[in-house]
């Protein structure tokens, strides 16, 4: 992969693509963007590279999101956020506070809300990848995508409660009862284990990482400057 933009910790205090419309005349750019619902920097990722896809309306672009587990290990009931980041990196509370308004800062810059107050505890997301791999072939994996992280980041919800994802699911128009037919079961669990590997086997170990037409990566929360110039460069095939 021959770009390379260094990433921040993904969790620190700092099938049917999405076609981002162009003229049809252009070939769309894959991106693989691996992530986790779980994590902060993803969402900042995800609103800072639309905002600079926005910048280039001749881009025509496929998006397809990868699952990546932070905490593949999470009990049920999740852990308190604090305690969690103190353990995982060592963060102090002064520290995480500073991370987190850095967080709310950059979240508003872009569009979206971090509730940092309504976002207490950090839970397990395997379900939410295994509905999200479901919704890519219903054609609504990206619109899923932003309901789960507003569901997590902006209204403190917890995205490993099937009831939250059937209405995150439903808000986006997918189907419910088929939603509950795939969490009811242990349907796609393979299909998103498989994914994971494949992904850390290709050496992602830290979200979100970007992956340009499968040979370029863009790692981090970068800013929209970052990714516009970044996308721009592999346009031009430098």
């Amino acid at each position: 992969m021959s770009i390379s933009v260094d990433s921040k910790p993904a969790d620190a205090t700092p099938a049917e693509a999405t076609t981002v419309a162009a003229p049809a005349t252009s070939t769309p750019i894959r991106i693989d963007f691996v992530s986790d619902i779980s994590c902060p920097w993803c969402a900042v990722g995800l609103k800072s590279l639309e905002t600079a896809l926005a910048r280039i309306p001749e881009a025509a672009v496929e998006f397809h999101f990868q699952p990546f587990e932070l905490n593949p290990d999470m009990e049920a009931e999740g852990q308190d956020i604090t305690e969690h980041i103190a353990e995982k990196y060592g963060s102090t509370p002064a520290q995480q506070e500073q991370s987190r308004e850095m967080l709310r800062q950059r979240g508003a810059a872009v569009g979206f809300t971090f509730a940092m107050d309504k976002r207490g505890r950090i839970y397990n997301t395997f379900d939410a990848h295994r509905l999200l791999h479901w919704a890519e072939g219903e054609g609504r994996q990206h619109a899923l995508k932003h309901a789960l992280l507003e569901a997590y980041f902006t209204n403190g919800e917890d995205p490993s409660s099937h009831d939250v994802l059937l209405r995150a699911a439903e808000r986006v128009g997918l189907d419910s009862g088929a939603a509950r037919q795939v969490l009811e079961s242990d349907r796609y669990a393979d299909d998103v284990r498989m994914l994971e590997q494949y992904w850390q086997q290709a050496g992602v170990r830290s979200v979100p990482a970007i992956v340009i037409n499968q040979r370029h990566l863009i790692s981090g929360g970068q800013t929209p400057d970052v990714f516009e110039g970044a996308l721009r460069q592999i346009m031009e095939g430098k």
